[in-house]
């Protein structure tokens, strides 16, 4: 009978698995094969002819994508460090310190982020404008005496970004502290650790897993973030997204926005790449040190 029932395990396993490589295959490997067939296919219309060329990468090679590279980035990077300068502590207080409550507030906290994200988008399209929420109340309170112009500007954009993209970086740190043992902290006050020693040597390395995971999960769709710089900043400053639904949607040139997103993803890869390697080597520092 167990036997019959492992059998039945390891089939339904199988089964499911399967399912999940052909949708994976269907929905990541089939378009970015396509993606990079098209990037190194080039076609002449004249004598209808195509042939294999570097011709769409040699033209991406310019400093001015460079700079949209850099550009993207740092906003990447700047939306990963302030999504986790405010969802950590809040992680932290809902999941150790609240005892009762603790998925109202959590519920609380993710509610709003289940609407559309064009609509969270709109939300500050609507606070930040000249005759907004935020211009509105504060001129009525007298701290400004004209319009802050708010929209359409890089502030806008990393605002937007930072809101929209909090969530990301909340739960997976919420879910890795949660799994936090809080006699741990007692532990350690008892040796004589003060909260900050505590929180560099046991807390930030046992949680690393879900900074990780957040700090992915918040970095790769901000390099590629296109809705925001369009609505917010008035489209008037290339990121990676911009560039590549302007080459697909405005342009129409299918192959140089394939050569672009192909040589887009190798950044994202080899940045992250070097970020993940720097920050194991710190969080095995930090646990090594507090061993």
């Amino acid at each position: 009978m167990k036997i019959k029932k492992a059998i039945g395990q390891t089939e339904n396993s199988f089964f499911w698995g399967v399912i999940a490589l052909v949708w994976q295959a269907l929905f990541f490997y089939l378009p970015l094969s396509f993606l990079l067939t098209t990037s190194f296919v080039k076609h002449m219309p004249s004598s209808n002819v195509s042939y294999f060329s570097f011709d769409y990468y040699r033209a991406l090679f310019q400093p001015v994508y460079g700079f949209i590279f850099l550009r993207s980035l740092i906003a990447a990077s700047c939306t990963v460090l302030v999504t986790l300068s405010i969802a950590y502590p809040v992680a932290y207080y809902i999941a150790v310190k609240v005892k009762k409550w603790k998925s109202v507030l959590f519920a609380l906290l993710i509610i709003p982020f289940w609407t559309n994200f064009l609509l969270l988008v709109y939300s500050w399209y609507f606070l930040l404008e000249n005759d907004g929420i935020v211009n509105t109340f504060l001129l009525k309170l007298g701290v400004i005496s004209t319009p802050l112009h708010l929209m359409n500007t890089t502030f806008a954009i990393y605002f937007g970004m930072f809101y929209c993209y909090l969530p990301f970086m909340l739960l997976p740190l919420y879910s890795s502290l949660e799994k936090f043992d809080p006699r741990l902290l007692e532990a350690s006050a008892d040796l004589g650790a003060t909260f900050w020693q505590t929180f560099r040597t046991i807390i930030i390395p046992l949680t690393s897993s879900g900074i990780k995971t957040g700090a992915i999960l918040v970095f790769v769709p901000a390099f590629g973030e296109f809705v925001i710089p369009a609505l917010l900043g008035g489209d008037k400053t290339m990121y990676v997204g911009s560039v590549i639904t302007h080459y697909f949607l405005t342009m129409r040139n299918v192959p140089l926005g394939s050569a672009f997103t192909c040589l887009a993803a190798i950044v994202l890869v080899i940045f992250l790449g070097c970020i993940l390697r720097v920050t194991r080597s710190i969080f095995s520092g930090g646990k090594t040190h507090g061993s």
